[in-house]
């Protein structure tokens, strides 16, 4: 099953994606949203972030060759930091690049969306509170990144987390290809199999340490390859299973 946020004729709504078509719900889908009227050609909505997370949970360094071209050491526990709610925006929206940085970079990850409050919870209750899987671009000023001992000002601008285009429910996170291209040019590619800690081993982590709610977002890091992004570029994260983000840089 596919899931998505959209825009039409003033509204937001969640719905199913059936096809070419989308299907309104009367809610969050992990909160029970149910279909609601007529299917909605796609060509006629406007995709959105497909959620609204209280939080969006990070981890650094995740794949050894990505930890490796930043001439840094794999971490013995996940390495996490946060991105605001309000660093979130949807496909084809703007990224923009704030003036205080001269290195902003692209990174092509897998996000978990929570379905279920987690707390304390185990690698197998990490498994059976996950909603989904969508595609997230951690956008990083990399300058920035270096200069300072912690990652939130690099992180956390605003529009410095492209999310979607869609939620898919049915994806095996353990062996799926983790693409970006900038202006059509592969930049990264990568398999979840790479991962230091897989993704049921991050939620459980993270869960030890904060309660995490439906309809937050856990990404699992990046894969090598992250570069540069300038205006003018268009910037693609492809998650095998899920689809293609796009987002223009401005």
């Amino acid at each position: 099953m596919r899931t998505c946020r959209f825009a039409h004729r003033g509204q937001e709504r969640y719905g199913l994606v059936e096809g070419s078509d989308v299907r309104p719900l009367t809610a969050a889908p992990w909160e029970g949203g149910l279909p609601e009227g007529e299917r909605i050609p796609f060509a006629e909505v406007t995709l959105l972030a497909p959620v609204q997370p209280t939080k969006v949970v990070c981890v650094g360094r995740n794949y050894r060759a990505h930890a490796k071209e930043l001439g840094n050491e794999v971490p013995k526990e996940p390495l996490l930091f946060l991105k605001p709610s309000t660093a979130i925006v949807g496909p084809m929206q703007e990224i923009r690049l704030p003036e205080a940085s001269k290195e902003v970079h692209h990174e092509a990850e897998l996000a978990v969306v929570m379905g279920r409050t987690l707390t304390r919870g185990s690698p197998v209750d990490a498994r059976e509170s996950i909603f989904g899987w969508t595609c997230l671009n951690d956008v990083s000023a990399r300058d920035i990144q270096r200069a300072e001992s912690h990652f939130t000002r690099a992180k956390s601008y605003d529009t410095f987390c492209p999310v979607g285009p869609v939620v898919e429910t049915t994806l095996d996170p353990m062996d799926q290809v983790v693409i970006c291209r900038v202006n059509g040019e592969q930049r990264q590619r990568g398999t979840t199999r790479d991962m230091v800690f897989d993704a049921y081993a991050l939620v459980s982590f993270i869960s030890h340490i904060m309660t995490l709610l439906p309809g937050d977002l856990v990404s699992t890091g990046t894969p090598e390859g992250v570069g540069p992004i300038r205006r003018g570029d268009w910037v693609e994260v492809e998650v095998s299973g899920v689809g293609i983000l796009r987002n223009p840089v401005v």
